[in-house]
């Protein structure tokens, strides 16, 4: 059994899919804090509807589990019991592996208090005893999905340093790299830095979105001052200050597509333009 938390998401959607579909036959334990979407749908699936900032909420999700897929999306990125605790709650209950989804710049911004809950999440995982692996992916492609409403109803995309490139990455890819190190030995004490196969900037972005469509899809750049008004409304103050920093002044590292994706997949990461591709009817 292998518990995918985070499922109803862009990685873990797609995850509890390579698990459990095209043959792979593991049973998977698919968590998620709403509704449980796919009950009675895939079969080997198993959805949990709980709250797995509480050791008490995550103990049900891991119960009998040998491997467990840890993201920390929304709420528990910001808030919840010491990550120690948590992750020492998976041990006990059995789990043996343990893939985390950190981020890159909680190495490459060791001071930025936006990401001092992944740090604390990755220094409990190595301590733990389980096998296993962090993936420290870059900007998600996916993160395009905050231009869909504006593309559809008005052919346009608002968004900050229109001009400064980073190297995303397909949530499909991270899903695909986690698939592997929950499945296949030699992943364990591994750290994968996760990206795309090139920088590309939200302007160049826009430009593959209007391809896609065959229509002309304009380009507006927001300053920081207005970017920040948007982002707040649905992010934390802090984890929203951090986010701009990285698109708008990047450090090198952050800017560099990294060779992970294929070394463990050994295949090219995938370009923005094939993210597009899959999902071009949010922009129609």
């Amino acid at each position: 059994m292998i518990t995918v938390t985070g499922a109803t998401g862009n990685v873990g959607r797609t995850l509890v899919e390579l698990l459990a579909g095209a043959g792979a036959g593991e049973e998977v334990r698919a968590v998620s804090r709403q509704a449980a979407p796919g009950a009675g749908g895939t079969p080997g699936v198993h959805w949990v509807r709980t709250d797995i900032g509480t050791a008490a909420g995550l103990r049900p999700a891991v119960e009998g589990a040998r491997a467990l897929f840890l993201l920390l999306g929304g709420e528990l990125n910001s808030h919840g019991e010491d990550p120690a605790g948590l992750v020492g709650a998976a041990r006990d209950a059995g789990v043996e592996r343990i893939v985390l989804v950190s981020s890159l710049a909680a190495a490459t911004r060791p001071d930025a208090a936006s990401h001092d809950r992944l740090r604390e999440f990755e220094a409990a995982v190595r301590a733990s005893g389980a096998d296993h692996t962090v993936l420290r992916p870059g900007g998600f492609a996916s993160n395009a999905f905050a231009w869909a409403e504006t593309v559809r109803t008005r052919r346009t995309v608002f968004a900050p340093f229109g001009d400064v490139a980073l190297p995303v990455v397909d949530p499909a890819d991270i899903a695909a790299v986690a698939a592997a190190a929950l499945r296949e030995d030699g992943h364990a004490g591994r750290t994968y830095e996760l990206t795309g196969p090139e920088a590309v900037t939200p302007r160049r972005q826009t430009e593959a979105i209007a391809r896609a469509l065959g229509e002309d899809v304009a380009f507006v750049e927001l300053s920081r001052t207005e970017a920040h008004a948007r982002m707040v409304t649905f992010m934390p103050e802090e984890v929203v200050r951090g986010t701009l920093d990285v698109l708008g002044l990047p450090l090198p590292e952050e800017q560099k597509a990294g060779p992970d994706v294929e070394a463990v997949l050994g295949r090219p990461a995938a370009p923005f333009e094939a993210w597009v591709a899959r999902h071009l009817p949010a922009f129609r």
